[in-house]
């Protein structure tokens, strides 16, 4: 088999098909009426009652057309294949049995590569007898061609742009994964460092000062809890094998930097509150990192926005982040679709054992909320 077409056979199905949703039940609500009427009203079906039997049986197939697309198509075009040869009608002269159209598009949009294909064999087998069985006219069959390339390649467009943009949501976490994971290999390293360096100082003043190699162990064993604390947290993360940042890794001290006016835009305050010292770097990274995304996006999306309000404020087991603005709320991304930035934000958080939020406030404007533990990411 060539290379293409074995790539369209093996494809998968789409991710994440859901099983029924509300837009289902209103379907079948605007669908039942309809094909009762039209069988009630229309004299010049062949079978009326007949053919508005077999369309109301059929339209059930719109609630599994998601989770079994081909088994749908097949039962649905493979009955009204056969029905003009053993009935005195057939369903698809009802104008109401459009909704055979959304089971092609369900299938190219959620089915597998090898189901689209079969599937499309039973279309092609419907329309093809049903112009032996002169229901339908050779230009009516090519008509109903074109309608049906034309559904079948809207759900291929939007199960590809749906597909593309999954893959950019897993490509953005995987690149905040690697940020974590060089922010916390810098962290470890650090901890190593003066580990080795107090054993050196241990070991010299062994012979002369017993109690500095005492004070040397006991400093050797702290850092390696740390050190191991933040190797557990390492192993939650992923990373690809890329050069690392060498900048130093910024802390919530850094925060603020962001403050100030600037020659456009909203002024930047930042309100710093509670005990800061004992902060993991981990986390203090995290939160400079989650308060200059929040800052950048309200900057570059908060409309007719005069102030961006960033505080940070510790307890005895979290730190909590709020910045908010006072922008057009409308001009904000809706929360129900986050931004990569967004999503970026709360992976980092989720890695970190913390959480992060984002959304409108009830008069104008946009808050971006995270709470992180002090202790950092949980063993």
């Amino acid at each position: 088999m060539h290379p293409r077409l074995r790539s369209v056979w093996d494809e998968p199905r789409a991710p994440n098909a859901p099983a029924r949703v509300w837009r289902d039940w209103v379907l079948l609500a605007l669908f039942v009426p309809a094909i009762v009427l039209e069988g009630i009203l229309r004299s010049d079906l062949p079978w009326p009652a007949g053919s508005a039997v077999m369309a109301l049986a059929l339209l059930s197939t719109l609630l599994w057309r998601r989770t079994q697309p081909l088994g749908m198509v097949a039962i649905t075009y493979g009955v009204t294949a056969v029905a003009p040869f053993v009935l005195p009608g057939d369903p698809c002269l009802m104008y109401s049995s459009g909704f055979v159209v959304i089971l092609t598009y369900a299938l190219f949009r959620w089915g597998a590569g090898r189901e689209a294909v079969i599937g499309s064999a039973f279309i092609a087998a419907k329309l093809v007898l049903s112009t032996f069985a002169l229901t339908i006219g050779v230009g009516e069959m090519i008509a109903g061609f074109a309608v049906m390339f034309g559904v079948a390649a809207l759900g291929a467009a939007v199960r590809f742009r749906a597909s593309a943009r999954l893959r950019e949501l897993d490509r953005v976490k995987l690149l905040e994964r690697e940020r974590i994971a060089r922010d916390l290999h810098d962290t470890v390293a650090h901890h190593v460092s003066a580990m080795a360096i107090r054993a050196q100082a241990g070991i010299a003043a062994s012979a002369t000062q017993p109690g500095a190699a005492v004070e040397a162990l006991q400093v050797i064993e702290a850092e390696a809890s740390r050190a191991l604390a933040e190797m557990r947290a390492m192993v939650r993360v992923l990373r690809r094998d890329q050069p690392a940042d060498l900048a130093p890794n910024p802390q919530v001290a850094d925060i603020g930097r962001l403050a100030g006016r600037f020659r456009a835009g909203p002024a930047v305050d930042v309100d710093i509150r509670g005990d800061m010292e004992d902060l993991p770097p981990a986390v203090g990274s995290a939160l400079y990192r989650l308060a200059q995304e929040s800052v950048t996006n309200a900057r570059r999306h908060a409309r007719h926005a005069t102030r961006i309000e960033v505080s940070v404020a510790a307890d005895d087991t979290s730190v909590h982040l709020r910045v908010s603005d006072d922008g057009e709320a409308s001009a904000v991304r809706p929360a129900s679709q986050p931004g990569f930035g967004l999503i970026g934000m709360m992976e980092r958080a989720d890695l970190l054992g913390g959480t992060c939020a984002a959304g409108p406030n009830a008069d104008r404007g946009w808050t971006v909320t995270a709470i992180l533990p002090r202790a950092g990411a949980p063993a």
